[in-house]
């Protein structure tokens, strides 16, 4: 069953075009983050679906009710916002009432739900304080307790998390995550953080300049991109302009050669994907995931796949040693090797042998990408 859709929605901020035609569908009970850069129009979007912006064209369906034209509070909607927006002149209980009390419930009521709600976010022993006196992932808690006493269909949350420290974020990604698979209410978060969504989406709807560009599951957005844009904003990625090399073919791999990258001033860069991958263009774009590179035995001497590069950067990051390093001939890859694989990290100038798996390059379509 469909919770959310948007039909043909466009916003144009006097000539500046937020948000063209886009459709969209969220399923009911399920996690659906929008992601994308800063101004790409998913704050916007988010907005439009609560009802704190009329769209310039187009329509929002809530369980199948046209909802385009009604205010915030008719669409049963909850909503938490990136400051929290609690009032800090009311106790923990009263921020969690309030909207059960502009309801006119009867107090019994009242205390039911705004007990049931602070259960679900493990505060009911904190009724009586004020936010001020609250942790900023307590605080956090409390206004998701808010937006979920009124019961709404749909939880719509805008970068809930970006003011918390880097430890708090990621154990509250994992409590939001719980609490909404238990409750199982359809739950859309407005992030700009690649990692928050891929841990808390069932799906992803990747936005840039106004457009969808891409609707995934978190694996099939980070392994199978459908265009650059979301190629390169997601995760960390080496393009490579490729060229099919028509007399280099046979029954288990067809080979390209890198139009970007040479092994030395007259041998390209050749790579070999399985049989069937074969490009009707003349020339396409391949992605190659850092961590999928590996440093191999200076003895590796394969045709394909593979290259001596001198290392240009060496960054250790805890769990993984980042390298930039450059081909002999022309062009620089990002490389994430993980920790243990090295002794003691390599050093800048140093020549090393890099491979990859035919598997771990990955076909780029070129019809939409980044500009």
């Amino acid at each position: 069953m469909v919770s959310i859709s948007v039909r043909q929605i466009s916003q144009d901020f006097g000539g500046n075009i937020a948000l063209e035609q886009v459709d969209l569908d969220i399923h009911d009970g399920e996690f659906f983050s929008l992601l994308g850069p800063s101004g790409c129009g998913k704050t916007t979007l988010l907005n439009i679906i609560a009802g704190f912006l009329e769209p310039t064209t187009g329509s929002v369906f809530i369980n199948g009710d046209d909802v385009t034209n009604l205010p915030p509070y008719k669409r049963k909607i909850g909503m938490v916002f990136q400051n929290y927006a609690l009032f800090p002149h009311l106790t923990v209980f009263d921020n969690v009432a309030y909207g059960l009390k502009v309801k006119k419930l009867s107090k019994k009521e009242v205390r039911r739900k705004v007990e049931e709600s602070l259960a679900l976010v493990q505060l009911e022993a904190f009724q009586e304080r004020m936010p001020k006196q609250l942790s900023g992932g307590q605080q956090q808690r409390v206004a998701i307790a808010r937006a979920l006493a009124i019961e709404p269909s749909v939880l719509l949350l805008d970068e809930p998390l970006s003011n918390l420290d880097a430890n708090l974020r990621k154990d509250m990604q994992t409590e939001l995550r719980l609490l909404q698979k238990r409750i199982g209410i359809t739950t859309v978060l407005v992030t700009h953080d690649q990692e928050e969504a891929l841990s808390l989406s069932d799906r992803i709807g990747v936005l840039g300049q106004g457009h969808i560009r891409q609707i995934g599951s978190p694996l099939d957005v980070y392994r199978k991109p459908e265009n650059e844009f979301v190629a390169g904003f997601i995760g960390q990625v080496n393009l490579l302009s490729v060229k099919k090399v028509a007399s280099e073919t046979d029954d288990n791999k067809t080979v390209y050669q890198a139009e970007n990258f040479t092994m030395s001033e007259n041998e390209p860069l050749k790579l070999a994907m399985n049989k069937g991958s074969e490009l009707e263009e003349t020339t396409s774009l391949m992605m190659l995931r850092p961590e999928r590179i590996r440093v191999v035995a200076e003895s590796l001497n394969e045709l394909y796949n593979s290259c001596k590069v001198t290392v240009v950067q060496v960054s250790y990051i805890g769990s993984s040693v980042r390298l930039t390093v450059k081909l002999q001939g022309k062009g620089e890859m990002l490389i994430l090797v993980p920790d243990p694989v090295f002794h003691v990290p390599p050093e800048p100038e140093q020549v090393i042998t890099i491979a990859w798996n035919k598997e771990d390059l990955i076909l780029i379509n070129q019809e939409e990408t980044s500009s």
